[in-house]
Formats: C-alpha cells, structure tokens, sequence
C-alpha cells in the first residue's frame, strides 16, 4: 500500500524527520556492487514501474510530502531567487504545468484532479488545500508564476534543461533542497560547465558520452539514473548559500553519533522530454535516511561498509566526506565481520 503523507516534520533546527518502517523499505538503496564507480548509470524509466516502488509513477508522492512543500516553501521565502526561469523558457514552464498535473492526477486521483475545457484548465490539490482555474499558457491567470506554482506542489528539485546547439543548458529551475551546488550560479551553464567540478569521469569520458544520449531523448521516453552522497542532519538544504548553516556539522560526527548524525543523501533523477518546448525536464527526487535506519537492512550495511572503505580518495574530497569519512567506516565494519 502507497505511504500517505503524514504530518509535517522539519529538515531544519530540531530535525523532526523520520522514516517509517515502509519508506525504509522503498529507499532507493543506490549500491548495486561492493566498490562505487563514477557512471552515468542511465536507465530507462518505464512506466508505471514495480508498483509502491520509488520508481512507479513520474513523480514520486510519498509521507514526506507535506514536510517538503513546508521546507520549500520555507527556503523560497529566504531566498526567492532559488526559483528562477528566463523568459525563452515560458513554453517549458507550461509544458511542465501539463506534464505535472495530467501526471498527478492521474497516478494520484485521491490527492490531485484535473479537469480540461480547450484552454480553460480547474486543479486542484487536496493536500494543500488548492483548487484553482487558469487559462492554459496565460500567466496572469495564476497566483504565481507558472514554475513556481507547480514546482511548490512536487516534490524533489525541478530544473528545466534548455536544449541547442547539441547542448542543454540550465535556464530555469526550482532548486530548494540541492546537494552542495546553486541555482543561481548555474543559471546559464552549459551541461560541461555545471558538470565541470565532478573528478575523475571526465577523464573517462563519461560526461560527453551522457550528453550525446540526453539529447536524443525522444518524447514519451523518460530515463532515470540515482546519484548519491552524505549529509549531516536530516537536513535537505545544502546549498552554497546556507553553507554557514550548515558546513561546521561536519565537524560534530563522533563514533558515538554516527548513526543518529550521518544519512544517506540518494537523487532519484529523472530526465523526461517535454513537448512543445523541446526542453528537457529534470527532476531531482531526494530521498534521506540515517544510518540507524539504513542499517536495519543487513544487506545494505554490509554494502555500504564496503562502498565507503573503497571509495576513491578524489570522491571523499568532492563529495565534502573527508571530516568523518574514516569515522564512518570504522562504525560501519561492526555490520560486516567478514571484511
């Protein structure tokens, strides 16, 4: 049976969040071997997938969902520049407004609706308590701007990928629980500039072989892939912007802690081609779960003490693990007496 949304926790100052024994069970543990290996680890995002997985519908609804609508709305109250689109990139908000809705409400009916007369479109939210009509492709007929309308109603990050000169380009976004990078710094970039701090895969190749596929996406083909890193807190922003808010926890992590301090930070991303724009919609679903938590899966424990003791020293630094990476791992080998 799918999670309900539940009541409101904090990702902030007491960190109230919690998983359940039944989000525990649907994370996205992404370690499929004993050492990690920078790829690309593209995959097709067939749909519906394995049903109350992670990767059944488009976009995942899950008990989280009223926290992190809270956080968001939280975060854009702070900083509202961490929602943006330039205006080549009204087309692309409003084919995410139909990609969104006709997908929430049909994978979701009890939580969302939406009822289509030619341009006259009714939604409405019953979560949130939401019920609006607008004129498809009018902006003046919503309370707020097209992205940040939807974007405050989906979970997980949402960057709008412009695609030319062979190239994809992040113009617009609603970018508010982002692992370590920053909206308003990428704006603009080309998929190598913002990929440009990464070690190790451009020497592979990696990034050049991942942009020439993205942008042969055909419409109707979503693919996915899981990116990965820790954080300290149950905390979902870590952007460069909140840094002091957050950058000295790394220096709290004790062997004593470890398991109440240290998650498992896992993206879900999914890249989906939108139709009229052309533009690629990259949503960017954040799952966390601490150690504690992911521990109670013999399998992942024993896992995940391999993948951090291997971990290549180039990716400890990148990924901001330096501080307690060796703390981890010495917690970590009680799971795994065999190594």
């Amino acid at each position: 049976m799918r999670l309900a949304p539940k009541a409101i926790q904090s990702f902030r100052d007491d960190f109230t969040y919690t998983n359940s024994e039944e989000a525990i069970k649907r994370f996205p543990f992404p370690f499929p071997e004993d050492e990690y290996m920078y790829s690309v680890n593209i995959e097709p995002h067939a749909l519906p997938g394995p049903k109350d997985s992670v990767y059944e519908h488009l976009f995942d609804i899950d008990e989280h969902y009223l926290s992190e609508m809270a956080e968001r709305e939280i975060v854009l109250k702070e900083n509202p520049k961490r929602c943006l689109a330039m205006p080549h990139m009204d087309l692309a908000c409003w084919d995410f407004i139909d990609r969104a809705m006709t997908s929430l409400s049909e994978d979701y009916p009890n939580y969302f609706s939406l009822e289509k007369d030619g341009e006259f479109w009714t939604w409405e939210n019953k979560l949130l308590g939401i019920k609006d009509t607008f004129t498809f492709g009018q902006s003046s007929t919503l309370p707020k701007p097209p992205l940040e309308y939807i974007g405050c109603q989906v979970q997980g990050d949402i960057a709008l990928l412009d695609q030319r000169n062979n190239d994809l380009y992040m113009d617009a976004g609603v970018i508010t629980c982002p692992a370590d990078w920053s909206l308003a710094f990428d704006a603009g970039m080309s998929f190598s500039e913002w990929h440009g701090p990464v070690p190790l895969a451009h020497e592979a190749g990696i990034f050049e072989r991942a942009l020439k596929f993205l942008t042969a996406i055909p419409i109707g083909q979503p693919v996915r892939r899981l990116n990965w890193t820790l954080t300290i807190n149950a905390r979902m922003d870590t952007s460069p912007e909140t840094y002091p808010n957050w950058g000295t926890d790394r220096d709290t992590v004790t062997l004593e802690n470890v398991g109440e301090k240290v998650y498992l930070r896992v993206e879900l991303q999914v890249l989906d081609r939108m139709a009229r724009s052309n533009a690629l919609l990259f949503s960017i679903r954040t799952y966390l779960i601490s150690m504690n938590d992911l521990v109670t899966n013999k399998a992942w424990a024993k896992r995940m003490h391999r993948t951090m003791k291997t971990l290549p020293s180039e990716l400890i630094e990148y990924k901001g693990l330096s501080r307690y990476h060796s703390t981890l791992v010495e917690w970590l080998k009680q799971f795994d007496p065999e190594n």
